[in-house]
């Protein structure tokens, strides 16, 4: 708080204030309804950073020096919550597992069952984990590649305590029972709306960075973030358009019916793919791997390439999951197709980073950092393959609805979302807290085997298990019966559930580990001249003088 000027805590104050009279205000009419629970938890929230502000509030005025240095704390905050929902997530996530081989591991509790930790694994994985690891590297990289401090101090403070805000209220909600029921976006309508607002901010935030650059051009990371900023919004808005009960109650009902609601989810459920789980952690992949590999990406123009034809293409695939039910043909035909030509852009990427590793094969063996991104362009390129066949409508037809699906989705979210943020995190935060290293390299090296071996355990579980289900599912006997029953296909999922479950423990071992050799690595001392030409071109725009390394 030290870095923020006198109105700047002003400001902050102001709004936290309003944050406190909305969550006493939420807590009223709420009353006994899980919304009056949100409301008191939104009053303790403010109120906690309120109580910071003000301990700091007649704090000496920050000096125009400031303006010479990147921003960097709140890329540290994100990073400390990016570890703290990744060891959460990933272990509600082995919970839920677990539950499917031992059902009695829900303890008879209502809160604990299957059907309210998913979700609170799911959007503690990819909202609190993803999602605070997108926002804080897309701070650290917007800065860097635009030789600009980020566009003012308040807002990135805003844009992280308002999206954790978000974070704990659904999450919170889903063991309450609250939720929409929709696939990625299961929050009620209050959380929706305040996520907006958050977003909002984000994206001006973003922008006006981008427009006080001192460079001329707009490095390619920075296509993908502000494609994951814009379309996620959109997805947002037009996915959860609901109305409420009433004001003072968390259960609302979708403006969309029917078939309708269905082929909307989709279209944004899989566009969550498309441009937060692949845009945004593309945007670290071309920021990242370079510097690791310490190499130029192979291609440039093939860089473009992949991401007009990503954000093009996508856009159309999301009626893909939905063969076989009551959407007309030709939008089935519609999402098949552009799913397979999706194929092209998103090997484009996988292989432009491969590529980018030739004359560097060296570094991939003797760096575990630069083999956690090696590894998530692989799986990318596995993913995205897999993606696109499994799409065509033949092939849907034995995996939908199996455990193959899982074994897909969890190929991309383990091996291609997890290792790039693991591989860019350990190359953040030695730069941005100025150590020489990560603490222990040794300890990398574990966390790279724990993840892969783990992550390789899951998905040939679940591969083996979804094709057996969907075999076995679709066998009949000469007279036209099914030959096995649903109980019969359960029982054949036994061990694969228990291998599923062993290796996403593996995969929480290896995030504990990171998060261990994170925390060694801020409590070691800084390094002398650390990076000392990490600072921003300073003009006169900033109130400063020119910086000394211009």
């Amino acid at each position: 708080m030290g870095q923020l000027t006198t109105g700047e805590r002003q400001f902050a104050c102001v709004i936290l204030v309003v944050l406190m009279i909305l969550g006493i205000t939420m807590s009223v009419a709420g009353r006994f309804d899980p919304m009056g629970v949100h409301g008191t938890m939104v009053f303790l929230y403010s109120g906690a950073l309120f109580w910071w502000i003000v301990t700091t509030f007649f704090g000496k005025e920050p000096d125009a020096s400031r303006f010479a240095c990147y921003y960097d704390h709140p890329i540290k905050v994100g990073v400390a919550l990016t570890m703290l929902w990744a060891v959460f997530g990933m272990f509600i996530g082995v919970w839920a597992a677990a539950q499917l081989a031992w059902p009695s591991l829900n303890f008879d509790m209502a809160w604990s069952s299957f059907g309210r930790i998913r979700p609170a694994h799911t959007t503690g994985v990819i909202f609190g984990f993803g999602g605070n690891a997108i926002i804080a590297t897309s701070f650290h990289v917007v800065q860097r590649t635009s030789r600009a401090r980020l566009a003012d101090q308040l807002s990135p403070w805003f844009v992280i305590f308002g999206y954790n805000l978000f974070c704990l209220i659904a999450v919170s909600g889903y063991f309450m029972g609250v939720t929409q029921s929709k696939e990625y976006a299961e929050a009620e309508w209050y959380a929706d709306i305040w996520l907006v607002v958050v977003w909002v901010v984000y994206f001006v935030l973003f922008v006006r960075t981008l427009a006080r650059r001192k460079e001329p051009h707009i490095y390619v990371a920075n296509w993908y973030y502000l494609a994951f900023i814009i379309v996620v919004a959109i997805l947002h808005i037009v996915n959860n358009l609901a109305v409420p009960v009433s004001f003072g109650h968390a259960k609302s009902y979708t403006v969309w019916s029917g078939v309708q609601d269905a082929m909307v989810q989709w279209w944004y459920g899989h566009n969550a793919v498309a441009f937060f789980l692949t845009a945004g952690f593309l945007g670290m992949l071309y920021y990242y791997l370079p510097i690791r590999a310490q190499r130029p990406i192979f291609s440039y123009r093939l860089s473009i390439i992949s991401f007009w034809g990503i954000t093009f293409f996508y856009m159309w695939a999301g009626s893909h999951h939905l063969h076989y039910t009551a959407l007309p043909l030709w939008v089935q035909n519609l999402g098949m197709t552009f799913s397979v030509m999706l194929l092209v852009p998103s090997w484009a990427s996988a292989g432009n980073a491969l590529l980018t590793l030739n004359g560097a094969w060296h570094r991939v063996r003797d760096d575990a950092t630069l083999r956690f991104i090696m590894m998530a362009a692989f799986f990318y390129g596995l993913s995205t393959f897999e993606g696109s066949f499994m799409a065509i409508r033949p092939v849907n037809s034995l995996s939908h609805y199996t455990d193959w699906t899982v074994g897909h989705v969890h190929a991309g979210a383990l091996g291609w979302v997890a290792m790039i943020t693991f591989g860019s995190l350990y190359t953040l935060v030695p730069s941005i807290w100025k150590r020489e290293r990560m603490y222990s390299s040794m300890l990398v090296e574990v966390h790279f085997w724990l993840a892969l071996i783990g992550t390789l355990i899951y998905v040939f579980a679940m591969w083996n298990s979804g094709i057996i289900q969907g075999l076995m599912w679709r066998t009949y006997s000469p007279d036209n019966t099914l030959v096995y029953s649903f109980v019969d296909s359960l029982l054949a999922m036994y061990p694969y559930y228990i291998a599923r479950t062993f290796g996403g423990l593996l995969f929480l071992i290896g995030a504990i580990v990171a998060s261990f050799n994170i925390w060694m690595t801020v409590r070691m001392v800084p390094a002398p001249d650390h990076a000392s030409s990490d600072v921003p071109l300073v003009t006169e725009a900033y109130g400063a003088a020119t910086s000394p390394a211009e």
